[in-house]
């Protein structure tokens, strides 16, 4: 991602410098996110509606934790 993006930390990020949580930008059609920590390291990036969704299921707390992934 060679553009400059406007990274977003949530304001529930947590620590003395509030460095310990993702980031994210909005693309036109895509959510990059990366780590506080260390912005350098890499960029992952979600089609919109899939990020949307993710979020939606955690402020729902509908996430079944006892599935696992195998």
């Amino acid at each position: 991602m060679t553009q400059s993006l406007n990274w977003q930390k949530s304001t529930f990020s947590g620590g003395a410098e509030g460095n310990t949580c993702v980031e994210i930008a909005e693309l036109p059609t895509r959510i990059a996110v990366r780590d506080s920590k260390d912005p350098g390291h890499g960029t992952l990036s979600f089609p919109a509606r899939a990020f949307t969704a993710f979020i939606g299921t955690l402020r729902d707390d509908t996430y079944d934790t006892s599935r696992s992934a195998v």
